[in-house]
Formats: structure tokens, C-alpha cells, sequence
């Protein structure tokens, strides 16, 4: 499941039809005379159940809709474009019947382990195949009906991302925990059918890892149209009581580095491709060097935390020139602090001295205690975590965050607005994207709007 959003943080509840969220003025759409607050019902004669349907129904040069107005009425509305021409609209959601969500009660759900009282979206735990299509959610396809594999393979619905976690059916049995369990069958009906996959294991250590997982990888390997496999650790909190231990400890990660190479090298030779990934964490808890970029091939994994360190590196290798040069031009008694995850806090202390000789910059890892257990990710971090560590930093006079930690509606998970961080520390708090150019583009902001502008 995606922590993310791109159509934002609310919890979808099912309407008629696609709410439209923006018209483009001049487009097709604004043509047609659709504004913002319309509900697409239907197109092409097509009930509409989600921006699939949509581009499914209007793949050609014009299209019959209906549309109900914010007044409840309901008007037939001609649209026409000029070839490569956009429609022009854009809806507030990507499913418009109510998201899909999970049935099962996996033991090692990280939404089942969040804290109380958090926004609602946040404990959705989606298991809707659209979303796995648009965004690239996993799913577990234990609730797909006969109606949904046809319509994923009439409408082409690929490649999937689908959470296999294991194929023996008891560890399945032990850790998917399903009211009924044809995940395998419907993955094989759809690889039959020309449908493909990007898989994932979720690693839970004395449980699906060793011998299951080879066995997992065995079968998995075995299937044409499984394009990749990501293998990534038990993420647990401290708000459930089954989990104290992932693969922390450097042995531990070594030893699932050391389980999936042979698959790594035999499928390099083979196929010219890694096809199994592990991800970044392992790595840099048993302190080892991380792959190059030729070894993620294209990144298939790369929204599953797998060589997003990778890239980092690379891209702040190559701009290194231009990162220290932004961090020359600090006006002087400037200070940058960068918070960061404790996991890739060491990595960014190396970037940082190797483009910082006079110490302007300070890598400011941030333990997260919101979450607790063995969450320690940028990406999790929140304010109550962030303000107290930046608020006892005493030497930074800017404090560069990245923009991860907050949503679509600039909200971090524990509810408090990004632009409130300043306010509640005392300090310079600037938000920037999470890679590398990011970081420049923060350092260049500083230089241009130094601290006592903003005041």
C-alpha cells in the first residue's frame, strides 16, 4: 500500500460519478462548459467509476457525457478535441465509488499499528486494483471477483503491484491471514491472460524468510510476466506488541543480501536484469555498499524504498560541484541544518563533507518517537518528532526539511500544517524536495532570501 496519494489525503467516499476538481480555460472541457464542482455521471454511454473509465470512454476525438451541476441537475454535454489535444479536466479523485480495502488482517499490517486518533484516511487500508494500476499501490488480490479479472483484462489494467509475501500456503495461512485465499490463482489467470506484475515480500524474519523465500522466488521466477520482485523488511511501531526485531542487526541484513544474490546474478546473466531487488535498508544496516545504478536496472522498485539511496548519491555525486558552491555563497553566520530519518542520516553525512570543507552544513538526524519500533524513515517522520529536534538544535540558523513529510494538502501525519513548523520551533524552517537537486534548490533559496529577509 502507497502512503501517498497524488489526488490528496481525504478518504474518498462513493458519488455518482467523477467530481471535477479543475478546468483548463480554453480546453475541451471548458468548451463543453464544465466547471469545477460538475459530477461527470457517464461517458459514452458508460457508468463512470473512475478515472479509468473516463479514459477508457474518451480515447477517441469527441465523446458524449452527462453532467450534474452543483444544483443537482443533470444535462447531456458534446466534448471534441484536435488530435493530441488533452481533455482539459482534472477530477479530485481517481476512483469515484469508494476506495476498495482490505479484507484480510495480515499480522504485520503497518496501518493496523498506527497510533490513535490520527486523520481517518490515514488507517485506510486500500486493496483496490485501480489504484494498484494508476499509482502503483500493492494489492493483495484476495478480493478480486470474476467482473474485476475480466475488467482488468479488457481494459489492459498492467502492470499490477501485488504483495506475495509467500506461496506456501500455510506461512500464507499464517501471515495474510484471508477469508479466502485465491491470490495465487488470480495471479496465475492473469498472467495467462497477458497481464503482468511488479511483486513485492514483505520479509517477516523467522517466518517468510530463508527456505520460504526461495521458495517464493523459485515460483515466482517460473512465471513469465513477472517483471520484478522487491524484498523489503517488517516495518513495526511501538503500538502493537507481536514484533521487536526486523533485520536491524548487520548480520541479519547480510544474511537476506547473501539469500537473494545467486537469483540476482543467474537473472543478470540470463536476462541482463537484477529482477529481484532488496531493499536500501539491508544494505545500510549491514554497512554495506550500495549496488550501483546499473544493478536497479530502470528502478522498478524505486516507490518501495529500493535505490532511492542509490539515487540520491548518484544525482548529489553529479551536481557536486554546484552543491558546494551554493554552500560557499551561504551569507555569512549561516548555518544549514538538514533533518533527516536516522536510517539515512549516515548517508548524508558523507555527501555532506565531501561538499562542505568550512562545516556550513549539519546533518540532523531525528529519532522517530511518534511511531516508534523500527520506524525510521524521512518519510514518517512528523511534527512531534521534527519540532522538539529542531527546537533544541541550537547551532543552525536554517533548517531544510524534506517536503516528504507532509501530503497533497501540506499536512504532516500527526495533522499540524507544514507552514506551522517555524511558528512552533522558533527557527527558519524551509521545505524541500527529497532529492538532491532539491537540497541545491534549498541551499540557492537560502542564499538568495537569507534568514533576516524572511523575518
Amino acid at each position: 500500500m502507497s502512503a501517498r496519494s497524488s489526488y490528496g489525503a481525504r478518504v474518498p467516499g462513493p458519488v455518482p460519478g467523477g467530481v471535477v476538481a479543475a478546468v483548463d480555460p480554453g480546453g475541451p472541457a471548458a468548451r463543453a462548459g464544465l466547471v469545477s464542482g460538475d459530477i461527470v455521471l457517464r461517458a459514452g454511454g458508460r457508468r463512470l467509476r473512475d478515472v479509468i473509465d473516463w479514459r477508457w470512454e474518451t480515447d477517441g476525438a469527441s465523446v458524449e457525457a452527462v453532467v450534474r451541476d452543483a444544483r443537482g441537475d443533470e444535462r447531456r454535454v458534446a466534448l471534441s478535441r484536435e488530435p493530441g489535444e488533452p481533455w482539459g479536466l482534472a477530477f479530485s479523485e481517481a476512483v469515484f465509488d469508494g476506495v476498495r480495502t482490505c479484507r484480510n488482517r495480515c499480522a504485520f499490517c503497518f496501518m493496523t499499528q498506527l497510533p490513535k486518533g490520527l486523520r481517518r484516511a490515514l488507517y485506510v487500508r486500500d486493496d483496490d486494483f485501480r489504484l494498484s494500476f494508476l499509482q502503483g499501490n500493492f494489492i493483495t488480490l484476495t478480493n478480486l471477483s470474476d467482473a474485476d479479472v475480466a475488467r482488468i483484462v479488457e481494459q489492459r489494467l498492467s502492470p499490477l503491484y501485488v504483495s506475495v509475501h509467500a506461496v506456501d500456503a500455510a506461512v500464507r495461512t499464517q501471515l495474510v491471514c484471508a477469508e479466502e485465499d485465491r491470490a495465487l490463482e488470480r495471479f496465475d489467470e492473469l498472467l495467462g491472460q497477458g497481464i503482468e506484475f511488479h511483486t513485492q515480500v514483505v520479509l517477516v524474519p523467522g517466518v517468510n524468510d530463508g527456505e520460504v523465500l526461495q521458495d517464493s522466488l523459485r515460483w515466482l521466477a517460473e512465471r513469465v510476466g513477472v517483471l520484478s520482485v522487491g524484498v523489503v523488511p517488517l516495518g513495526f511501531t511501538a503500538h502493537q506488541h507481536r514484533f521487536e526485531a526486523s533485520f536491524a542487526a548487520p548480520g541479519a541484513a547480510a544474511g537476506v543480501i547473501g539469500d537473494v544474490e545467486p537469483w540476482q546474478a543467474a537473472f543478470r546473466e540470463r536476462d541482463g536484469l537484477t529482477w529481484v531487488y532488496v531493499a536500501d535498508e539491508f544494505y545500510l544496516n549491514a554497512g554495506l555498499t550500495l549496488p550501483p545504478a546499473a544493478f536497479y536496472d530502470d528502478f522498478p522498485q524505486f516507490e518501495n524504498g529500493i535505490g532511492l539511496a542509490r539515487s540520491f548519491i548518484d544525482e548529489a555525486t553529479l551536481i557536486a560541484p554546484q552543491l558546494a558552491e551554493a554552500t560557499a555563497l551561504l551569507p555569512d553566520g549561516v548555518r544549514v541544518a538538514l533533518p533527516t530519518g536516522e536510517l539515512f542520516a549516515p548517508v548524508l553525512e558523507r555527501i555532506v563533507a565531501d561538499v562542505d570543507p568550512k562545516a556550513r552544513l549539519a546533518v540532523l538526524g531525528v529519532p522517530n518517537e511518534f511511531f516508534g519500533g523500527n520506524v525510521s524513515v524521512a518519510g514518517l517522520l512528523s511534527a512531534s518528532d521534527l519540532v522538539p529536534a529542531i527546537a533544541a538544535e541550537s547551532e543552525a540558523t536554517v533548517y531544510l526539511v524534506p517536503g516528504v513529510v507532509a501530503n497533497a494538502d501540506g499536512l504532516l501525519l500527526d495533522d499540524v500544517p507544514a507552514s506551522v513548523l517555524g511558528e512552533r520551533t522558533g527557527k527558519d524552517v524551509r521545505l524541500v524536495s527529497c532529492d538532491a537537486g532539491g537540497l541545491l534548490a534549498g541551499l540557492r533559496d537560502i542564499a538568495e532570501n537569507p534568514p533576516h529577509a524572511k523575518e
